[in-house]
């Protein structure tokens, strides 16, 4: 088992304190809140993820080839865990950008009010 396998293995399979506070605050939150936590609020973002999935499985056109993709329960998470990362980042980048739209806006609208 390589380095980065242990590392995402040892990642889920924390029993550290921290670790176990987030999980028993996921496990905690309502299935609403988790479905919109888990939802991209853009078909940008949505758009992207979809890139890089199809990046991380092979990116052969599925009209011209019989594709069948088959792994075991480790690589099959590792995936998931990727996509999940993946999803994390976009959305916060997505957030950062509203942030840096909102304050252009208010900065060049204080500008013309001066």
């Amino acid at each position: 088992m390589s380095n980065k396998s242990n590392r995402v293995s040892e990642f889920f399979n924390s029993e550290s304190e921290t670790s176990n506070l987030l999980w028993q605050y996921v496990k905690s939150l309502s299935p609403e809140t988790v479905n919109q936590l888990s939802k991209p609020t853009s078909t940008e973002v949505l758009q992207v993820m979809e890139r890089n999935i199809i990046g991380l499985l092979g990116n052969l056109p599925s009209e011209q080839f019989g594709i069948t993709i088959s792994t075991n329960r480790e690589n099959l998470g590792r995936l998931l865990a990727s996509a999940m990362i993946s999803g994390y980042f976009l959305r916060n980048a997505e957030q950062r950008m509203g942030f840096d739209t909102v304050i252009q806006t208010t900065e060049a609208n204080s500008g013309e009010v001066e």
